[in-house]
């Protein structure tokens, strides 16, 4: 009879195991993402990835234009730079962050999130560093600069692109050359030496004239010639100025347009890499819920 004696306290530590047991299987983390982050971020993304689709579209519509697309070759003949590839390579990597991160935001994976907060950080210290080292070694990017432009100068026939943005340059700053007229020398068309043919010989192009507020129609051919006249006379049709001379007299009135133009692209920048790290950390505290 003894041994059929059940004590009322004798099964309670076997069923307090079973119901730890039961409710440490069932125990969650109060963790979640957060909605806001979720489609700020996915937002903050559209804008690039639709910019990046556009410029693409802009760039392969120019190249067709060109008939570049037919002929690749046509790229590697130029010895200066076709500012379609600029913009393509910037259509480029819009593109591929803005489609990463909406991606990343919606089907909240870290992987793509990272790529993307990654990339961002990245061509923020790039920016940072270029701006730094631009200020320290002014003399070293003058130097690149001239370079640059005097290699486009040689090449400003070759392409309908880079003519146009060498001509805006001028026309805007009121300049003519690298470091004045003589530097067209350098293009083939406009040299003075006398095995030249063309035209256009000793002359510089119409974005090198002085305007003529009289004149509604822009005159093409104000250029030819000129610098077969006197330098004296010269400033009397054209501007005498270069265009790194203008560039640097340009830059210190217009520090505060520039120094917030850098800020503001600054502050989105940053601003994405909050939205994606602190989605990426709610993403993590949740799957570390699931598995706890």
């Amino acid at each position: 009879m003894e041994l059929d004696r059940e004590s009322p306290l004798g099964p309670q530590p076997c069923c307090r195991d079973s119901a730890s047991q039961k409710m440490h299987y069932y125990r969650y983390s109060n963790a979640k993402v957060s909605c806001w982050y979720k489609y700020l971020l996915f937002s903050y993304n559209i804008i690039f990835w639709l910019a990046g689709v556009v410029f693409l579209g802009v760039g392969l519509w120019a190249w067709s234009e060109k008939g570049v697309l037919s002929d690749l070759t046509k790229v590697t003949r130029m010895h200066g730079i076709d500012p379609v590839v600029l913009v393509l390579m910037v259509g480029v990597v819009m593109f591929t962050l803005g489609f990463a991160g909406c991606v990343g935001a919606l089907r909240e994976n870290i992987c793509l999130l990272n790529f993307f907060c990654g990339t961002i950080v990245l061509i923020f210290f790039l920016e940072l560093a270029v701006a730094v080292l631009a200020f320290l070694f002014q003399d070293w990017v003058r130097d690149r600069f001239r370079e640059f432009f005097e290699s486009n100068i040689k090449s400003y026939r070759d392409d309908i692109d880079l003519q146009n943005l060498i001509d805006s340059l001028q026309k805007a700053n009121q300049c003519c050359g690298a470091y004045g007229p003589e530097d067209w020398d350098l293009n083939v068309y406009f040299n003075c030496s006398g095995a030249s043919y063309s035209r256009e010989k000793c002359g510089v192009p119409f974005s090198c004239c002085v305007p003529d507020p009289a004149q509604k129609v822009v005159n093409t051919q104000c250029g030819y010639d000129v610098r077969i006249q006197l330098k004296s006379k010269w400033d009397e049709s054209i501007f005498t100025k270069g265009c790194i001379q203008a560039l640097e007299s340009w830059l210190p009135r217009n520090i505060y347009i520039v120094a917030g133009v850098f800020i503001a692209i600054s502050l989105l920048q940053i601003f994405g890499i909050f939205l994606a790290r602190t989605l990426i950390s709610d993403i993590e505290a949740v799957k570390a819920g699931h598995h706890f």
